[in-house]
């Protein structure tokens, strides 16, 4: 049995991995850039941080909009990125940051899962199975804190992944739903 299913899941598990390597190699540097963000010190960093987060979010829209969404599917859309506004402007910077990377990687593992049952693996709920993933890879860097002099395990993290990783998949799935009404009401 073959590894990978299709070329796409590949790439998708490559995606995970990346995420996920990029994810804890920043484990040292995080809090020092928080609080260099959040003392205003310099803004060059201020500026490379929103630049960064920028990019990630591009990523993710890019990645979804490769459908061409149309008519209703473009208003879900837009609902879905307020929701996702209105988080972020409510949260801290630590929030932000895990919501972030948390629904990228989320994106990524979901994918990869669908692919992977599109191809004909038996894979059993593969959203609620990226949710899962995802929280473990955040739960897993949460522990890797409790070793780190400059960082701190918070529970309250993990809570923070699971939330990203929720909404990114419902938000996912909405959209998969809407696109298939649309789609089959104009063929049928």
């Amino acid at each position: 049995m073959a590894l990978f299913v299709t070329v796409r899941e590949r790439r998708m598990w490559l995606w995970v991995l990346a995420a996920a390597v990029a994810i804890y190699s920043t484990l040292g540097l995080t809090g020092t850039l928080a609080q260099r963000t959040s003392e205003g010190s310099d803004p060059l960093d201020v500026f490379l941080f929103f630049f960064v987060v920028g990019l990630l979010g591009l990523t993710v829209l890019s990645y979804g909009l490769h459908i061409r969404p149309r008519g209703v599917e473009i208003g879900v859309l837009l609902g879905i990125l307020m929701v996702y506004f209105m988080m972020f402007a409510r949260m801290t910077l630590a929030e932000r940051t895990h919501l972030i990377e948390y629904s990228v990687l989320a994106t990524f593992i979901r994918e990869a899962l669908y692919e992977g049952k599109a191809g004909g693996r038996c894979i059993p709920s593969p959203g609620l199975l990226a949710v899962l993933v995802t929280t473990l890879v955040g739960t897993i860097d949460e522990y890797i804190q409790v070793f780190l002099p400059s960082r701190v395990f918070d529970p309250i993290d993990i809570l923070f992944n699971f939330l990203a990783a929720m909404t990114t998949v419902v938000a996912l799935a909405t959209l998969a739903w809407i696109r298939r009404r649309t789609r089959s009401r104009h063929t049928g």
